[in-house]
């Protein structure tokens, strides 16, 4: 049976590299993190009490009147988990629903109730509310609670007073929100009032203490999303995922993203201070960032002189790391390299749909927008090819010869890879499994080849990439049961796929060698 502590080691060992990365980088620009207000926070959620089954959760939040929403402004993913919240609890025949935001200055109350009433239309709510300039943050993910809770809830306001910069002054804004709270609980009496508030003010002795001392008839629930040490903490439970844990009588933590994308997004956020809009944040020290993580995580030698057992300079291979604004720019460079445009609208609405793309062609990563579980299985997607020394950089016509069988399982094998890279950095990415339940075998592998060969081209890809899905599911479950060394998956990424039959043996190798341990290890996972 798989330990506790060994569960969390692998869970997050690649992770824990990726974040003292991210971490020395925002340290050496914002170095507020020592402030006691911050501080505060952070040492007062150290353990949780259980795991929260959702049914549970749920159950807390119908019982609250006020429900504190922790928010971390750079993750659109705690923007996101409000609205959702928003949207659940505002049942029609329930208690009506009003929401409370920092992101609002108070003073600009008159805007907000001429967009709730429809006077004005998005772009200039935005420009009026100084969103850009006050905040900063992403808009997107902010503007779709406000346009749910218009949907869904009876009133907006806007909690939060300058200034925002000062730290010294950030008590006085605590006590100001919890004054228009106060004054919304006289508005509507009958209503849960749903607040969205940066984390750090949510620490007991910041503003829920003042709550409770302004009405202390409430029930108020605390909801912090993705603390830190309650993150690792969970990571040694034995299910894949925990959602939600019970830290105390009134406080719940829920998870929707690990600390390495918390921070990612962060550091993208400071990124983009300083740039031109049109330009976007810089996203290559992110993608370096998750790539040196899994590098280390394998063992690998970045500065090996010969290929074997180590890729070669491997450090001379990085891959550029193109933004938005490149998007013409790789195109023209593709058509050259001979893509055609069913293969390119292939490839773009990959990114659109996914927002970023490892272009093996090219040697270049474009990340048009991030999403850590996708960026992650891209820079695993590069180690692969730049183990075996950028093969298609080096040959654009290396596939050329390939029978539609070779290219079914050299795409599988690669997908298999990127998968599974995926999940030693977001451990909570969902598993691939058949869809009939069935263990993979030589024989339904084949038969899925042979169907996908006779579709049209993205039912191919689709194909290939649902069969790497679920070997990389099994290889990442035979990892946390312990049944695979870092020898044995650095050997993995080193394997060669360009010889005809190369990929189709590789796969079927590691289907034997997972389906042995697969068992086992799910059984070993889950208990």
């Amino acid at each position: 049976m798989t330990k506790k502590a060994s569960l969390r080691t692998r869970r997050t060992e690649a992770q824990l590299h990726a974040l003292a990365g991210v971490e020395r980088e925002i340290r050496a620009t914002d170095q507020n993190g020592q402030r006691k207000y911050l501080q505060d926070f952070s040492h007062a959620f150290r353990r949780y009490e259980s795991v929260l089954a959702p049914e549970k959760l749920n159950a807390w939040l119908n019982a609250a009147s006020i429900v504190l929403i922790g928010d971390y402004h750079a993750l659109p993913a705690a923007q996101q988990f409000a609205t959702n919240l928003l949207e659940q609890r505002a049942q029609p025949g329930d208690r009506p629903v009003v929401l409370g935001v920092e992101t609002i200055f108070a003073r600009d109350q008159h805007i907000v109730d001429e967009w709730w009433r429809r006077e004005i239309d998005e772009e200039e709510f935005r420009q009026r509310m100084r969103f850009d300039l006050d905040w900063g943050y992403d808009w997107t993910p902010f503007f779709q609670l406000l346009k749910t809770a218009r949907e869904h809830a009876d009133g907006i306001y806007g909690l939060d007073c300058m200034p925002r910069e000062d730290l010294r002054k950030i008590g006085a804004r605590d006590r100001h929100a919890a004054h228009k709270i106060s004054e919304i609980r006289q508005r509507h009496p009958g209503a849960v009032i749903m607040v969205v508030f940066g984390e750090s003010h949510l620490a007991p002795g910041h503003l829920p203490r003042l709550l409770h001392g302004q009405l202390p008839g409430e029930r108020v629930l605390t909801v912090l999303q993705n603390v830190d040490a309650l993150y690792w903490q969970a990571a040694g439970e034995r299910q894949d995922q925990v959602e939600a844990v019970q830290v105390c009588e009134d406080v719940v933590c829920a998870f929707n993203a690990t600390p390495l994308e918390k921070y990612e997004n962060y550091r993208l956020y400071l990124s983009r201070l300083g740039r031109a809009p049109e330009e976007g944040p810089d996203a290559a020290p992110t993608i370096y960032n998750l790539i040196d993580s899994l590098i280390r995580f394998l063992d690998i030698n970045r500065y090996s002189p010969t290929n074997s057992a180590q890729p070669k300079f491997l450090i001379d291979l990085l891959p550029e790391v193109c933004g938005p604004a490149a998007d013409v720019r790789l195109r023209r460079m593709l058509s050259r390299q001979a893509v055609s445009e069913t293969e390119l609208g292939i490839m773009f609405r990959q990114v659109e749909e996914r927002g970023s793309l490892y272009l093996p062609q090219l040697n270049a990563l474009y990340v048009r927008e991030f999403q850590m579980m996708y960026a992650a299985e891209e820079a695993a997607r590069f180690l692969h090819h730049a183990c075996r020394g950028l093969p298609l950089r080096a040959d654009k016509n290396l596939e050329d010869g390939f029978s539609p069988a070779d290219r079914f399982y050299t795409l599988a094998f690669e997908q298999a890879l990127a998968y599974f890279g995926s999940r030693v950095l977001c451990p909570a990415r969902p598993a691939v499994r058949d869809e009939k339940g069935n263990q993979l075998s030589r024989v339904r592998c084949e038969k899925r080849m042979e169907s996908a060969v006779r579709g049209k081209e993205e039912d191919f890809l689709a194909a290939a990439q649902l069969l790497g899905y679920m070997i990389g599911s099994q290889l990442y479950d035979v990892y946390l049961s312990g049944g695979i060394v870092r020898a044995q998956l650095r050997r993995l990424f080193l394997t060669h796929t360009e010889a005809s039959a190369q990929a189709r043996e590789a796969c079927w190798e590691l289907i034997s060698q997972t389906c042995r341990s697969g068992s086992k290890a799910r059984a070993a996972v889950a208990q």
